[in-house]
């Protein structure tokens, strides 16, 4: 299925903050590997956000989770390569109950 709202999806900072940030004391594992195989740091993280909302607005292949408490949650996967390599990167949204657009909650290489 595709992605509710995915063409509005909204990362926030969850990339820079967390997801490719080597200080932050759990993102930094992710950050490392994003690094490592696929070349993405914060240093070209527009590479990584551009492919996430290509991601968010053109897949059909989100899977719900159900409702958590907060929102509707889904799971999205795609692939993704860059001149380093070739990876599925996972990404975890929320469309919170009060909202009509999906959030970023998570991302990492599979």
């Amino acid at each position: 299925m595709k992605l509710p709202n995915g063409d509005r999806a909204d990362l926030g900072t969850k990339i820079e903050d967390y997801v490719l940030n080597p200080r932050h004391w759990e993102g930094r594992h992710k950050a490392r590997v994003f690094e490592s195989v696929l070349g993405i740091t914060l240093a070209n993280r527009e590479v990584l956000r551009h492919a996430i909302l290509s991601a968010a607005e053109n897949s059909d292949e989100a899977e719900p989770l159900g409702n958590n408490g907060h929102g509707e949650v889904y799971v999205l996967r795609f692939p993704l390569e860059t001149q380093r390599g070739r990876a599925t990167v996972l990404t975890v949204w929320i469309i919170r109950d009060s909202e009509d657009f999906p959030r970023l909650i998570t991302c990492y290489i599979l």
